[in-house]
């Protein structure tokens, strides 16, 4: 499954790349992580568990961070073992190209499937594949931009927004 898009950030390049390096931004981005730890020169461990049609599983895995440009693009590739319901693997090659205050990110994902999963067809694999990458490109937009003069400050959605480039800030 090839997946391609790109999200216009309201942050700048160097932000956006710090981010994308980051454990903790990777951890809130991806859906359903529940641990990640290490770091981006040496890889991440990560748990994540997800709900794939009627198959509900814990993956195990490792995320590498490789091809790194700075500033530029990077690749991110991760492997996970989910017990009987199989392995998940792939990958999203990343490029930002800064545009005045905001950064262009775009993206080339792949992913693919084995064991018990692979037996669900590849309607349902390709649909939560694409759910997955909209989801964290969404999250990781949501988590790098800061919150607009238009937000409300004592909402729980504003306090999430932008978390990361208040912590750059402070």
């Amino acid at each position: 499954m090839n997946l391609t898009g790109s999200r216009t950030i309201n942050a700048d390049v160097a932000t956006v790349w710090a981010a994308l390096l980051d454990p903790e931004v990777l951890k809130a981005c991806v859906p359903g992580c529940t641990e990640m730890s290490g770091s981006a020169d040496e890889g991440f461990e990560a748990t994540v568990t997800q709900k794939v049609g009627p198959v509900k599983a814990t993956f195990k895995g490792a995320v590498a961070i490789s091809d790194r440009v700075e500033h530029e693009s990077l690749t991110i590739s991760g492997e996970g073992k989910g017990g009987p319901a199989g392995f998940a693997k792939g990958g999203a090659n990343v490029r930002l190209t800064a545009e005045g205050d905001t950064t262009i990110l775009e993206y080339d994902v792949e992913a693919k499937v084995g064991g018990k999963l692979a037996q669900l067809g590849s309607r349902i694999i390709d649909g939560f594949a694409k759910k997955m990458a909209d989801q964290f490109f969404a999250n990781f937009q949501e988590a790098v931009e800061p919150p607009s003069e238009d937000d409300d400050a004592d909402t729980e959605e504003t306090k999430k927004k932008g978390w990361f480039s208040k912590l750059r800030r402070a």
